[in-house]
């Protein structure tokens, strides 16, 4: 078989994940797909009678499934026990000095498909896409990033390692089986620093988001008089990286697909007066002890503002979370305070 970078990027190249059982993923994908069919035709119910219906009393109704969410929220602790968090390779402790070398962990497991043709939420993809970039670069992968974050102003940015000293570093913690808050177990990350093994700040996480929200929205200006700066990557290349792609889904957020490492969720509107579906890009992220979100909504641009030279990018909302507690959902709280703020700038 032929596993391209693009494949990786996008979960489709049949890299296992933590769980080694084919099986046991397949069955656990069938349980979710029953439970979203099941829930299916209350949903269509329910956006039938918004037919009709004056506009602001739509926007006030939220989306089934985003209010069960918050019900379930409700009912249930923060850091709730995760079925995910319970596989043995979340807890590895060996250190490894490259990410080269951490491809023994899972460089001899079969594939679960023909690449291309499913998609499977991969951290070990990622950690052989990291691999691709080690061996390319002729660096450590860990010091190829740190310029780059260094590029990108991202100076609390650096690889969660354990034996460093690293200014406010915070504690993260985990619910043991009696429910009771405990300090999360010590793990190294050494193998996996491209799909979970970097510590950050809300603030560097802000300043990447607006970084590509820049790099989107930069070609779109044409009247700057060459005072705009040039994005930190090509406006095709981050409209490329947010185009869904064919196959995929994502686990956080069913109107969305996934694209090139990012959850993408396109334009859309079926019904007039109804609810609209706003673009938007954001990835979740969960940790042993940690939990955290990035979400980006572009500002919807018109060629009068984009022709006046009066506005410059990034235009949009940027939305960061992170907390120090395992198996919080976040991305439906990012997306509420997202349409908050765009609502304010509109109301101006």
């Amino acid at each position: 078989v032929t596993i391209t970078t693009r494949l990786l990027v996008s979960h489709l190249s049949g890299i296992r994940h933590y769980e080694k059982d084919s099986t046991k993923v397949k069955e656990e994908e069938e349980k979710a797909n029953r439970a979203f069919q099941l829930t299916k035709p209350c949903k269509d119910k329910e956006q039938k009678e918004k037919d009709g219906k004056e506009i602001e009393k739509t926007d006030s109704i939220k989306p089934r499934k985003e209010h069960e969410g918050e019900v379930k929220s409700r009912n249930s602790k923060p850091g709730r026990r995760d079925k995910e968090f319970e596989q043995e390779e979340y807890y590895l402790k060996e250190k490894f000095e490259s990410v080269i070398e951490s491809l023994k962990i899972f460089k001899n497991d079969p594939l679960f498909f023909k690449p291309g043709d499913q998609f499977l939420y991969s951290t070990y993809g990622f950690t052989l896409l990291s691999a691709v970039v080690e061996r390319v670069s002729g660096q450590k992968f860990t010091d190829y990033m740190l310029k780059m974050f260094r590029d990108l102003d991202m100076l609390s940015t650096v690889p969660d390692d354990n034996e460093a000293m690293i200014y406010n570093r915070a504690r993260c913690y985990v619910y043991n089986k009696k429910g009771r808050l405990v300090n999360a177990p010590y793990v190294d990350n050494s193998y996996k620093w491209a799909g979970g093994g970097f510590l950050s700040s809300v603030g560097d996480l802000l300043k990447f988001g607006n970084a590509l929200l820049y790099s989107y929205q930069a070609g779109q200006f044409k009247n700057s008089n060459g005072k705009l700066l040039p994005g930190y990557l090509k406006p095709d290349t981050v409209a490329m990286m947010w185009t869904p792609v064919p196959k995929t889904e994502v686990s956080w957020d069913r109107d969305g697909k996934y694209a090139m490492g990012w959850a993408v969720i396109e334009k859309k509107q079926q019904y007039g007066c109804c609810r609209q579906q706003r673009h938007y890009a954001s990835h979740t992220g969960g940790a042993v002890g940690a939990s955290s979100v990035l979400l980006i909504l572009p500002e919807e641009l018109d060629s009068e503002a984009t022709e006046s030279g009066l506005i410059t990018p990034p235009r949009g909302v940027t939305v960061s979370i992170i907390c120090n507690m395992q198996s919080v959902s976040l991305n439906s709280t990012a997306l509420k305070i997202a349409r908050e703020f765009d609502k304010e700038k509109w109301a101006q």
